[in-house]
């Protein structure tokens, strides 16, 4: 296996320039911009497309009539455009059904959407289910507006259609899955969405580049909460294959990493998380029924062991749903950041294993394997450390990971301390 080391390197100037393509396109929970997204996705890896028609039951929801949106704006007398769509695709609600109407401020402020504490920013506004429409701007640009009349176009159409959403199964030597999610619903801001998508796609072609997956691994990219449960309704005879996952969001901007637990809170995804997560100095934290579509995974009639990885999470970072979640809020070392992490992770989980110490009674003489340094009198370096914690605990029944919580030792390590004991006839593994 490579290393993660040269997995990384390079890769947050790549992931950085995907989110930089996809910034312009305005997405939805349906429509063109969606499909451009899985367009620009699908040069990158071999994905498996599907389109679910308007009016489709999923549970307890329906798939909505598909938008899309030609223009939108508000124009003085003059036809001089005050706010417009074509400038930052964040100033139409999302959602917003058709408008051709002459309006004065006072009849339009009802449908206007500022961000008073910054003043500007524009906002981020929906209405996917409700039928309503608005503009949202900064509030310099409300305060500069005047009376009116102003001119109100909004270009849209809702009309069936169809919800796209796109998969990718990258095959291991068994059919237990880890099943990794994006969301794509999200116009242009950069943490949230598309940091997930970028780190996603990098991290696929990192797994199709690997030849000793035993796991398999899944991802999956789709709209926010109504794609994960059209996913969901439709491949239930293969849930059961789900054995690890996470939603991977907002992993470009500043902040530590955060791991949000799965509802049962202690599954092996949770463990190797933590691990890796607390080593970097990042934030690991309960689970609770608010957020992204860990929590449709996590529902209780589907009970997928599905965590979360971000960085700053949704809501505790000003810029979160505001135009100032932008190309230079993002970075390409903290993309890189979150990859390393994700690839740690799931380092965790493919090899976690149980050893027999075959060298019981006592410490092993490592020195004349030579696996102990020839000069003595010096501390125990981090590769030995690593060794000797292995050995210690190698009892047939206590892996890695339980010994890289126990020791507080990098699983990593420990990995590399069992194979050269393995080679040196020190260790056995055990199948279970």
């Amino acid at each position: 296996m490579r290393g993660v080391t040269d997995e990384v390197s390079g890769a947050g100037a790549r992931m950085h320039d995907l989110v930089r393509r996809m910034y312009p396109i305005c997405r939805s929970i349906t429509g063109s911009g969606v499909r451009q997204t899985l367009d620009i996705i699908g040069e990158h890896l071999p994905l498996q497309r599907v389109e679910v028609p308007s009016g489709t039951q999923a549970h307890d929801w329906t798939v909505s009539d598909e938008w899309n949106v030609a223009d939108a704006y508000i124009a003085d007398k003059d036809g001089r455009r005050l706010v417009d769509f074509r400038e930052h695709n964040l100033h139409l609600v999302g959602y917003s059904v058709p408008v051709r109407a002459t309006m004065t401020l006072a009849e339009l402020r009802p449908h206007l959407h500022t961000h008073e504490a910054h003043p500007d920013w524009i906002p981020y506004r929906t209405t996917y289910y409700h039928r309503d429409w608005g503009f949202c701007l900064s509030q310099r640009q409300l305060d500069a507006l005047g009376e009116g009349p102003f001119e109100v176009v909004v270009d849209t159409t809702l009309q069936p259609g169809s919800l796209s959403y796109a998969e990718l199964l990258v095959p291991g030597e068994v059919e237990d899955e880890l099943l990794l999610s994006a969301h794509i619903c999200h116009p242009s801001m950069a943490n949230d969405n598309l940091s997930g998508i970028a780190v996603s796609v990098e991290l696929a072609q990192a797994l199709l580049r690997r030849q000793d997956r035993r796991l398999s691994y899944r991802f999956l990219f789709s709209p926010g909460t109504i794609g994960s449960i059209v996913w969901l309704s439709e491949h239930a005879v293969g849930l059961p294959n789900i054995r690890h996952g996470l939603v991977l969001t907002g992993l470009g901007g500043p902040g530590p990493l955060v791991y949000k637990r799965t509802r049962h809170g202690r599954r092996p995804i949770d463990r190797a998380a933590a691990h890796v997560v607390s080593r970097l100095d990042g934030d690991v934290r309960d689970y609770s029924p608010y957020g992204y579509d860990e929590r449709q995974f996590n529902a209780i009639g589907f009970d997928l062991p599905v965590g979360r990885l971000s960085r700053t999470p949704h809501g505790e970072y000003p810029e979160y749903h505001t135009s100032a979640d932008d190309l230079d809020f993002v970075r390409a070392e903290q993309l890189a950041d979150s990859l390393g992490a994700l690839l740690r992770i799931l380092e965790a989980v493919e090899h976690d294993a149980v050893y027999r110490n075959l060298s019981p009674y006592g410490e092993p003489q490592l020195g004349r394997r030579k696996l102990y340094p020839t000069m003595g009198g010096r501390a125990a370096s981090d590769e030995v450390m690593a060794m000797l914690w292995t050995l210690a605990y190698s009892d047939g029944s206590t892996s890695l990971l339980d010994i890289a919580e126990r020791g507080e030792v990098d699983f990593t390590q420990l990995r590399a301390a069992a194979t050269k004991l393995a080679d040196a006839d020190l260790l056995e593994r055990v199948e279970l």
